[in-house]
């Protein structure tokens, strides 16, 4: 092999491999929970009492503007506050943060122990830009 199919070769593996992890964090593959729209989040959140909403922000994002009814718990936190959400484990709970990546993360968490997650796509980024209310 020349040394110009050698770096061709490890040129295009590492692309793969970005566009892996980009798809892994994304929660596009390897996922055990499923990610839904923010008009679908919303709709549950209107209709079914069994659906709760986790804020996985910073808490000074939470302070400038939430979903009304969420509950905070910071994705870097969730592990070891877990407990918090115990009674939670027989609810679907609706998962959010600002643009849908530390979701994906804590769904991630959620799922691999016990819980329901469904992922919000796109975050409360999203959900604003499509219309929906936030608390300020």
């Amino acid at each position: 092999m020349s040394k110009k199919q050698i770096t061709n070769l490890l040129s295009w593996s590492v692309l793969a491999l970005v566009a892996l992890f980009l798809a892994y964090t994304k929660g596009w593959i390897f996922t055990n929970f499923e990610s839904i729209s923010p008009k679908q989040a919303h709709e549950m959140l209107l209709k079914d009492k069994n659906v709760v909403l986790l804020d996985v922000r910073t808490p000074d994002e939470f302070s400038q503007e939430f979903i009304e009814g969420a509950t905070l718990i910071p994705v870097q936190a969730l592990n070891d506050t877990l407990f918090k959400l115990e009674d939670k484990k027989d609810k679907t709970i609706i998962v959010y943060c600002h643009s849908g990546n530390r979701s994906v993360t804590a769904s991630r968490i959620l799922s691999d122990n016990g819980f329901h997650p469904l992922n919000l796509k796109g975050g409360i980024a999203q959900w604003k830009s499509d219309g929906l209310p936030v608390v300020h």
